[in-house]
């Protein structure tokens, strides 16, 4: 008979599931993603540092385990919240099935919950803490211990602990991928337009990373809270004056607006999923986005020289920046997707164009 196990929220309710994955208790920050494709590179985006992850999408599992889909070398995440786990994947790329993945990373799973309630609830309060445990003895000491849990020192957890030298064409660009928790679809994107790219860790600082001369900087998403980062703003405030182009995704572009004087804040439930609709300002198109993150740059904190670009459709959030006094644009969703849809995946060629000194195009 299987054991039972207890997802307990902040606000006091109690979900009853069973467990998968690692053996163990563990707290986070509880929230949900709405992707219907895309597990395995949700489970490995060093975004959801600090969280425990539910997925809307009701069946995970099903095409087993597939390491080149992966967007990092390991799982950052606490836990992981799913209605159902397929036990026999079905996928001929497939190398193994989501139970022992989870084992191997000493990640715990719950499985046999309702998550579309769990993701009503974090709707309706906002982003919430959480404990994933075996017994509620004590609920208020849990509670206790839930509303406790902070996300910290997140950014220097997951980037990379060294520099790392990957090359595309020869004679392409050399970019610096500046590493605040890299996706590699990122990496992967600049090699396949030629590029030498030069991956550093979020500690290394603007005289260290124009000492590579590069032709661009690349500003990588990342999880927690861009305003605890005080040191790496002061740094890319100080790599802004270099003229050296700069593209943000995700974390890089909130800290890049945080380095110009801009604000962030977080939002109530997140968008995380690969359905985000955004609106670009300039030409009213509308993309189809792939997004993971938890705070968002508020646009009415933008100084004179910066001009919001693009919206978010559904809630009228700040999602990218143009800049006036450098050669800089940043954006909140992820033009690399993967998994989601390759709407906006030109801004890398427009990263490219700039680089160029080319104008930025329009599209």
């Amino acid at each position: 008979m299987q054991q039972s196990i207890y997802i307990v929220l902040g606000n006091g309710r109690v979900f009853k599931g069973i467990p998968f994955g690692a053996a163990g208790e563990v707290v986070g920050e509880i929230v949900f993603t709405t992707g219907m494709t895309g597990y395995l590179e949700t489970l490995t985006d060093p975004s959801y540092y600090g969280q425990i992850v539910v997925q809307t999408f009701p069946l995970i599992g099903n095409y087993g385990v597939i390491p080149s889909d992966f967007e990092s070398s390991s799982p950052k995440l606490k836990a992981y919240v799913v209605r159902e786990w397929c036990q026999v994947p079905s996928n001929f790329r497939s190398e193994g099935e989501l139970d022992t993945f989870l084992k191997a990373n000493n990640i715990v799973g719950v499985f046999g919950v309702d998550t579309w309630e769990i993701t009503k609830i974090i709707r309706e309060v906002g982003v919430m803490n959480a404990k994933i445990t075996t017994t509620l003895d004590d609920l208020d000491q849990l509670l206790a211990e839930i509303n406790k849990y902070r996300i910290i020192d997140a950014v220097q957890t997951v980037s990379t602990k060294e520099i790392m030298v990957s090359k595309g064409v020869p004679r392409g660009y050399r970019v610096v991928l500046w590493d605040f928790g890299a996706k590699g679809n990122i990496l992967r994107e600049l090699l396949k337009r030629g590029c030498e790219v030069i991956t550093v860790p979020a500690h290394t600082t603007a005289e260290e990373i124009l000492n590579f001369r590069p032709d661009g900087v690349m500003l990588s998403n990342g999880p927690g809270d861009p305003a605890d980062n005080n040191e790496i703003i002061g740094e890319l405030a100080k790599l802004s004056e270099s003229r050296v182009p700069i593209f943000g995704i995700c974390q890089g572009h909130q800290l890049l607006a945080l380095a110009q004087g801009a604000a962030t804040a977080k939002l109530k439930y997140g968008h995380r999923g690969a359905n985000q609709p955004v609106k670009d300002l300039k030409t009213g198109r509308v993309f189809i986005t792939s997004q993971n993150h938890g705070y968002a740059v508020v646009a009415g904190s933008l100084p004179a020289h910066v001009h919001m670009r693009f919206l978010n459709a559904n809630d009228g959030t700040c999602e990218g920046i143009e800049y006036e006094n450098m050669p800089a644009f940043s954006i909140q969703f992820h033009p690399e997707a993967s998994p989601g849809p390759l709407d906006t995946n030109y801004l890398f060629d427009q990263f490219i164009d700039l680089i160029r000194g080319e104008e930025s195009k329009c599209r």
